[in-house]
């Protein structure tokens, strides 16, 4: 688990085939000596495995899955890559939680400065913005960012001073691709409210019947918003 706070740069050093895989083996200036062989690492935002690690390098090993939900399945040697290594329980969630489990990719479409910030546009398909809320919370590439402005297929963030001084998200052009995770408790709810899952009309009907809703209310495909709401649940 992460938080979307980014610690640090690391350069993609290295890329290996393996099979429909890769192998990366990236540098960076954060001190690993702290950390271990099987530790998890945010690179980018997706969650990876360290099978190699020195003080100031690691390898890991990237799924035919992760490559394909990602921009590593395009990225080269010599790419400025995020990184956060795992969140530990007793620390601070200075941004919010993150899985490291990318969803898909976005492409930024415009870049505007206003004020001190820079207002960034990307689309996405309507799958992902299905999941995405004005206010709500997404991970671009690895960091927290709090969504401004969002439609069927694309969404806004404000990046400030600091978060493009010490992320990637500073020297992204429109253009470029970008990972994209999206709030893991948005993705329960939807789940939860589609129609189609007999499993969640189930659990709902369970755990409704102490607020003597009368049966015709829990069919699955009267489970709603609008429901929610009037029971008491929103």
């Amino acid at each position: 688990m992460f938080t979307g706070i980014i610690e640090g740069f690391g350069i993609l050093r290295r890329i290996q085939p393996s099979g429909q895989g890769k192998i990366l083996t990236i540098e960076t200036e954060l001190d690993l000596s702290q950390s271990k062989i099987g530790d998890s690492i945010a690179v980018n935002g997706a969650c990876l495995t360290a099978v190699s690690i020195s003080r100031h390098s690691f390898s890991v090993d990237m799924a035919p899955e992760t490559v394909s939900r990602t921009t590593f399945k395009k990225m080269q040697s010599g790419a400025r890559v995020n990184l956060e290594r795992a969140l530990r329980l007793s620390d601070r969630l200075d941004g919010h939680l993150v899985s490291g489990h990318i969803d898909g990719t976005g492409i930024i479409t415009s870049k505007e400065r206003k004020s001190n910030a820079v207002i960034i546009a990307i689309s996405v398909s309507r799958d992902l913005a299905a999941e995405i809320i004005t206010k709500g919370s997404v991970a671009i590439d690895g960091i927290s960012l709090t969504i401004n402005r969002c439609s069927e297929n694309d969404f806004e963030v404000s990046i400030i001073p600091h978060t493009a001084a010490i992320t990637t998200i500073g020297v992204k052009d429109v253009g470029d691709e970008v990972n994209i995770e999206t709030d893991m408790l948005g993705k329960y709810v939807r789940k939860f409210l589609q129609a189609g899952s007999d499993e969640s009309a189930t659990i709902f009907s369970r755990d409704i019947k102490s607020k003597d809703i009368k049966s015709k209310d829990v069919h699955k495909k009267d489970i709603s918003m609008a429901l929610l709401a009037k029971n008491g649940f929103l």
